[in-house]
């Protein structure tokens, strides 16, 4: 539960390992320079940065290991970081996580699960990234990174902080989807994973989703962990990602879905992911990500 008396430790995690678009590393950076910390500050939040995370190149392998680029590196990271948020969890503070590629919600998740007994996962994203070694045209493991937390694919990724699986398909909501691999898309009809696609969105509305995503998660789960891709917006709010898809949720929608979920007070932690500065226009996507995340920490226009 977020309220304005609590703690929040922010860490950073500039990885670019998980796909082959380069800049996302930039991320945090971008985020920050956007006014993260003094706009959740006012919010009445004790702000701990703790900084980026170094990201090791001696791990840093091009190579595809079993269709999987970067296999080692992003492991390694994201052990570290599952183990950066254990130390935030001891300290009963709010981990934000801001990334970086979102094969780092593999690390965050892993770090975060444990404390529950049945955490939910919100994956606001315009990907499933539900695929697997076997599944995954690309081999990068930024499309990878809901499986491993599943407990499906390459066991350095899905064993991080030592055990498997951190989540269960029964407790989590997909929205935003346009853009499913084959692979993907037979996976959650396999494991009626519930999916609010942008036809969804458009059909219903995006308060009907999320309340639907509430009353679906709320009885079944003791913590819901957001876990916030930027190319789930369409390209004209949040150009600089590094795999855009057009037709995508607006800003102002996306904005309204983080408000309604301040209010339900159920959200325990976070991550934003795939601001690439590099593709962006003057630091477009970062303000977004600012604007969205105070929404998502309680800031109301009145």
């Amino acid at each position: 539960m977020i309220d304005v008396n609590q703690k929040l430790s922010i860490i950073g995690v500039p990885m670019d390992l998980g796909q082959t678009r380069r800049g996302v590393d930039m991320g945090p950076s971008a985020i920050r320079y956007a006014g993260l910390i003094t706009r959740i500050e006012k919010l009445g939040y004790e702000v701990d940065d703790l900084g980026d995370m170094e990201i090791s190149t001696s791990h840093h392998n091009d190579d595809m290991i079993h269709n999987i680029r970067n296999l080692n590196a992003v492991a390694y990271t994201n052990e570290r970081l599952a183990a950066k948020i254990d130390e935030v969890m001891i300290r009963k503070r709010f981990p934000l996580v801001i990334g970086g590629d979102h094969s780092i919600s593999i690390g965050s998740i892993a770090g975060i699960s444990k404390y529950y007994e049945n955490l939910g996962v919100i994956w606001y994203d315009a990907h499933g990234d539900l695929n697997t070694p076997d599944t995954s045209p690309s081999g990068n493991i930024h499309g990878m990174p809901l499986a491993a937390s599943l407990g499906l694919g390459h066991e350095k990724l899905t064993t991080i902080a030592g055990y498997a699986p951190k989540v269960k398909p029964e407790n989590i909501v997909i929205i935003g989807a346009r853009s499913l691999d084959a692979g993907e898309k037979q996976f959650i009809r396999q494991h009626n994973i519930k999916t609010f696609t942008m036809h969804d969105i458009d059909r219903i509305g995006m308060t009907s989703v999320i309340e639907k995503t509430i009353d679906y998660l709320k009885p079944k789960t003791d913590g819901i962990h957001l876990s916030l891709d930027l190319d789930a917006l369409d390209p004209i709010d949040a150009p600089g990602v590094g795999t855009p898809e057009l037709g995508g949720i607006t800003y102002r929608e996306s904005n309204l879905a983080l408000e309604l979920l301040a209010e339900s007070e159920l959200i325990t932690s976070a991550e934003i992911v795939e601001v690439n500065p590099i593709l962006d226009e003057k630091n477009k996507t970062a303000n977004v990500a600012i604007a969205l995340l105070g929404s998502l920490l309680g800031e109301k226009l009145l």
